[in-house]
């Protein structure tokens, strides 16, 4: 499979079809990263579009692994900042963050993962902004901390705190509404 970088230098040289493979590839997530933002699904379509068109109208300086996804959602983050002032936090597949109810509270399995999906975006809408972010682009967009630095133009020690930070925020959240916070 070629790499997104390889792909976009393709587009360079007049493969318009490697522009087609990189919306395919990033085109969805995308979205649902911007409108994490914006909690408008249309506006955040229109907004995807447009960060590919600015990659596309202009070239880039990707070159290694993983920067043009840095710089796609970089793009695309700075594009959300402009659109909307006042950004919301991100609404995140939660079904992935390691924590659990101390068992025999809820009885129905259905039950609980309601009320646990309910009290973690209480708990992520808590936490400062950076901390959602960090977080958000290292366990869900699986960036390293260096790609997840480049998008939010910190260093990758800066976006280790802050992950550390997030993860210590949210745990003590978590605790105060009655769960268990884990860590593997």
């Amino acid at each position: 499979m070629r790499t997104d970088e390889t792909l976009y230098e393709l587009y360079w040289q007049g493969e318009e079809k490697a522009a087609d493979e990189l919306v395919l590839r990033h085109g969805d997530i995308l979205t649902l990263y911007i409108n994490g933002y914006l909690k408008d699904m249309h506006e955040a379509e229109d907004l995807m579009i447009e960060t590919f068109a600015l990659m596309f109208a202009r070239r880039r300086p990707v070159s290694g692994e993983g920067s043009f996804r840095a710089y796609l959602y970089r793009t695309a983050r700075n594009l959300a900042g402009k659109t909307k002032k006042k950004h919301r936090i991100l609404h995140i597949g939660l079904e992935t963050l390691p924590f659990e109810i101390p068992s025999g509270e809820l009885p129905e399995a259905g039950l609980f993962n309601s009320e646990r999906n309910s009290q973690l975006y209480m708990a992520l809408e808590k936490l400062k902004k950076e901390y959602q972010e960090a977080l958000y682009l290292v366990y869900f967009e699986d960036m390293s901390y260096r790609e997840a630095g480049k998008v939010l133009g910190k260093s990758e020690s800066q976006v280790t705190n802050l992950v550390h930070r997030g993860k210590k925020s949210l745990r003590e959240i978590l605790g105060k509404e009655g769960f268990e916070y884990y860590d593997d």
